[in-house]
């Protein structure tokens, strides 16, 4: 897995995967618990599988 995701792009995943988790503990709730774990995961690999797909890549260059 080629990295396509910046440092801005992960630490708003980051956020998301968050507010997911509480959400999904509130309602009780496993399908924004998957939401969330799948956020968290795309976050720490720094990999979207939508952005793979499409092309895109938040990445600075190198």
């Amino acid at each position: 897995m080629k990295k396509n995701i910046g440092l801005t792009d992960r630490l708003l995943r980051l956020g998301v995967a968050v507010l997911l988790l509480g959400m999904a503990w509130w309602w009780s709730s496993w399908i924004l618990l998957l939401f969330s774990l799948f956020t968290f995961f795309e976050a720490l690999a720094s990999w979207c599988v939508i952005y793979q797909i499409i092309g895109k890549n938040s990445c600075p260059l190198k």
